[in-house]
């Protein structure tokens, strides 16, 4: 079965939109994607049908029940989770990270450790930073290679110890595009005794997300990054959330996932997150080869997406390449395309980054330009003080055509 470029295009309502005349060019995606229809019909009948809180004997309360199982489900086969009761789902990555990491605190003594990355967006960084400071922990950092723009794990050996508590690491780069080799740090981690955070809002929307194969402790992701609403979902292995003290109000439920989701859910959210995963099984079943269920459907979907972006990413990297002065900030080396999503970074010799977003923007082509919360990486690259990175990050539902409207357009602009 073929890739059908139109038929994924006909799903989303927004790339038809045009301003006075010229049609958008979405590059913006690492910051939020946009959605297919069925996310807004399942919202919008969610907000309509079944609009009430949980636990009621009536029948919208029922239904909203049936929407919060629904969503559950649908993640936790996105993920490969062993239940939908490890599923807990919040307002974004970042309230998810800092809510947990709060009840993670308090398994951990004065002097112990927790390892970072100088490569992760600073979700991931900051409220670990801030963990520490409070609880009197060190921090121990793993640096990455700015020519080869990976880590060398090697140098993960050098920073865990008996006193390692907690790694955390992306599973790519929101700036770089690098795709980290988490499996095998989760297993150094984990050999060490330590726990481990993912955090995959930058991997899932394009590659094989499996929770039990990476062998992590918790892993998040942002459903408004992979073409659903605004949600953020965070995975945590049953025996670490159950050893766990919540913070919640007393009437709350005691028991997972509900004892770590404080205050009522978007109901509306979940049921555009469970569209989502029934977007990419359709994708998996009609372009990718997957007939059994839907875990076989989703992950079809991925490796199809994967191969179809792994284009885009070579003829945006070469084109790039191609332009007097500038530089690509991340992986180009044909052997190792397959470690990087297609989130490209680059800057010019010349030419701010901030004034080249703003240049395509005025032709309707949408990229984010700076730091892109990536402080760490930004300034392990020596570009953060500058203005950073110009951002372009094409999706399956890009196509070949608006790669090289892009690229004429910086060669206009850069000439």
């Amino acid at each position: 079965m073929a890739f059908d470029l139109e038929r994924i295009r006909s799903q989303f309502p927004a790339l038809e939109e045009t301003d006075a005349g010229v049609p958008r060019v979405y590059f913006d995606n690492p910051a939020g994607t946009q959605v297919p229809q069925r996310v807004v019909d399942r919202m919008s009948d969610c907000m309509l049908a079944a609009n009430a809180n949980l636990g009621g004997n009536f029948r919208t309360s029922e239904l909203a029940g049936e929407v919060v199982a629904d969503a559950l489900a649908a993640m936790a086969d996105f993920l490969n989770a062993p239940s939908p009761d490890e599923i807990i789902f919040g307002q974004n990555m970042t309230s998810l990270t800092f809510h947990v990491s709060r009840s993670l605190g308090r398994h951990f003594e004065a002097g112990d450790e927790i390892v970072l990355s100088r490569m992760d967006h600073d979700a991931n960084v900051e409220p670990w930073v801030l963990l520490a400071r409070d609880h009197d922990l060190t921090v121990r950092w793993l640096p990455f290679d700015t020519d080869s723009f990976e880590f060398d794990l090697s140098m993960l050996d050098d920073v865990l110890n008996d006193r390692t508590r907690l790694v955390c690491v992306g599973g790519a780069s929101n700036l770089t595009g690098t795709i980290n080799d988490v499996q095998t740090i989760c297993r150094k981690a984990r050999n060490a005794g330590a726990w481990t955070f993912i955090d995959a809002v930058q991997s899932a929307p394009h590659v094989v997300t499996d929770v039990q194969a990476i062998d992590c402790d918790f892993l998040v992701c942002s459903a408004y990054k992979l073409f659903g609403p605004h949600q953020g979902i965070l995975w945590g292995r049953r025996e670490v959330l159950e050893a766990l003290e919540p913070y919640k109000v007393r009437p709350a439920p005691a028991s997972i996932p509900w004892s770590f989701a404080p205050g009522t859910a978007s109901h509306e959210g979940m049921a555009g997150t469970a569209a989502v995963v029934d977007y990419f099984a359709w994708i998996g079943e009609t372009m990718g080869g997957g007939s059994v269920d839907r875990k076989s459907k989703l992950r079809a979907a991925m490796e199809c997406i994967f191969d179809v972006e792994q284009s885009l990413s070579q003829q945006l990297t070469s084109g790039l390449q191609a332009l007097p002065g500038v530089t690509v900030q991340g992986i180009t080396a044909p052997g190792r395309m397959t470690w990087r999503v297609p989130t490209v970074s680059f800057t010019h010799a010349s030419t701010a980054s901030g004034d080249i977003a703003r240049a395509l923007a005025a032709r309707n082509i949408f990229v984010w330009s700076g730091h892109n919360y990536a402080v760490e990486a930004a300034e392990s690259l020596g570009i953060l003080e500058s203005g950073g990175a110009v951002r372009v990050g094409p999706v399956h539902y890009n196509s070949s055509a608006e790669i090289d409207m892009l690229l004429d357009a910086l060669a206009t602009i850069l000439g």
